[in-house]
């Protein structure tokens, strides 16, 4: 797709909630990678405190991703062998967090995000919804600045999906991170501010809204 035109609708100040709907014959994934500056097909603005984004090396985009972006993935993307609260801790670890203040810190979300209880469960012990809830904590743990959200709700039923995308929209409202997501559900893109339909690569119209 046009990284150029995509990247001037994901950035429409604190708090937007773009969504992307592809057609059967565009990829999410890469409407994700290309936002998140993870694809080749690179180009963007300045990031504040970080220059332009088609200028960061390897490492600096890495960075830039670990620090001001959060992930929720399809199938959560959880690694089975940690318990949940060190999911969500993991990537404050990564940035050098001690093991003990991150877990710490993890644990804040579990109750907002209806969590309680299941600090200490590892993924195969948790419903697809629960492990959606830790992924969106893991997401929002980092306090980031824009989460991309890449089918959130595509592994699970109906009912189940709306609770999630609900939760997702509500915790990025109240942390006043952006959200950018991408769906071939309607019902999930109705819970946005702005759809962007895609066709063949190119973002063919959008829609508005004003959501409560």
């Amino acid at each position: 797709m046009r990284a150029t035109r995509w990247r001037s609708w994901a950035r429409r100040g604190p708090a937007s909630r773009p969504c992307c709907t592809p057609s059967p014959g565009s990829s999410a994934p890469t409407a994700v990678r290309c936002c998140c500056a993870a694809s080749e097909a690179r180009w963007g603005p300045p990031a504040e405190g970080w220059g332009r984004i088609d200028d960061l090396g390897e490492n600096r985009l890495s960075a830039l991703r670990r620090k001001r972006f959060g992930f929720v993935f399809q199938f959560g993307q959880l690694l089975p062998e940690l318990p949940a609260e060190e999911n969500v801790a993991l990537p404050l670890m990564l940035e050098g967090v001690p093991r003990k203040e991150a877990v710490a810190r993890a644990r804040h979300w579990f109750a907002p995000l209806g969590l309680e209880g299941l600090e200490q469960r590892r993924p195969g012990q948790l419903s697809g919804g629960q492990a959606q809830r830790v992924a969106i904590a893991r997401a929002l743990v980092v306090e980031p600045d824009v989460v991309f959200a890449d089918e959130p709700t595509g592994a699970l039923d109906q009912r189940t999906s709306t609770e999630v995308v609900q939760l997702l929209t509500f915790a990025t409202r109240e942390t006043g991170a952006a959200l950018v997501m991408v769906t071939h559900d309607a019902d999930v893109a109705a819970h946005c501010d702005r759809v962007l339909h895609v066709r063949d690569g190119r973002i063919s119209d959008h829609s508005q809204f004003t959501v409560a």
